[in-house]
């Protein structure tokens, strides 16, 4: 089997970079205070003086910094409204990757459980159109995962809540390339992609029945059997 290329290796910048948030998040470096001149991070990070200046221009553009004229960079007030990230360089392991698969499983689950409460018929119809794409694009040769995309993004709209709709995208585009992983072996493996049908098809049967907790059960069935899905294709 062939895996996809790991991301490269986190340069200086970006281990300075996170080592400087991590002192802000953890409060030792409070809002409004000054950060230690570009010399003296150097000298404490062991670092080239640019390296500092890349690291901390980074900050600068996330609003966690700002430099002022003549005085030195100082924390903002900004550090709690960020836009959530997840650096990609990050997920080069395989624990990694099912830390990811976690936070989607608490995802998932409420967004089954949420659409089972409040679908409507249009939504229903859209579900199952959904679902019956997976199945067809697995017929057809193809791994399903664009289709699967889909799917779990009808499940999320049919909640009504455009919120779950856009952190569901946000998590699930680190999944996508593992996702494919696993489903070249599926592919080989008709048992391992009937148990995927399988597993939607009672996240779908849940939905319509308008069953809360079933949904919710069915959509951590299926989270948690991607995870050892994950380790198989790993191993």
């Amino acid at each position: 089997m062939a895996f996809p290329r790991l991301p490269s290796p986190p340069t200086l910048t970006d281990t300075v970079a996170k080592r400087l948030l991590a002192e802000i998040d953890e409060g030792r470096v409070l809002p409004g205070e000054k950060l230690p001149t570009e010399a003296a991070l150097a000298e404490q990070f062991g670092v080239s003086r640019t390296v500092i200046r890349e690291a901390v221009s980074r900050l600068r553009q996330d609003g966690i910094v700002e430099a002022r004229q003549g005085s030195g960079v100082y924390v903002t007030g900004l550090t709690g409204n960020r836009a959530l990230r997840i650096d990609a360089a990050d997920l080069s392991s395989l624990d990694a990757v099912l830390h990811i698969v976690d936070l989607r499983r608490a995802l998932e689950t409420e967004i089954a459980a949420q659409a089972a409460a409040m679908r409507k018929k249009r939504d229903m119809a859209e579900i199952d159109a959904a679902l019956a794409a997976i199945s067809q694009a697995v017929a057809d040769g193809g791994d399903g995962v664009k289709e699967d995309v889909a799917f779990h993004r009808s499940i999320a709209r049919a909640t009504g809540n455009p919120y779950f709709l856009t952190t569901l995208a946000f998590v699930s585009q680190f999944l996508e390339a593992a996702t494919r992983v696993t489903r070249g072996n599926e592919a080989r493996h008709a048992d391992l992609m009937r148990d995927v049908l399988q597993e939607h098809n009672a996240i779908v049967e849940a939905i319509r029945r308008q069953d809360v907790e079933g949904a919710r059960e069915a959509a951590r069935i299926h989270m948690v059997n991607a995870a050892k899905r994950l380790r198989q294709a790993h191993r």
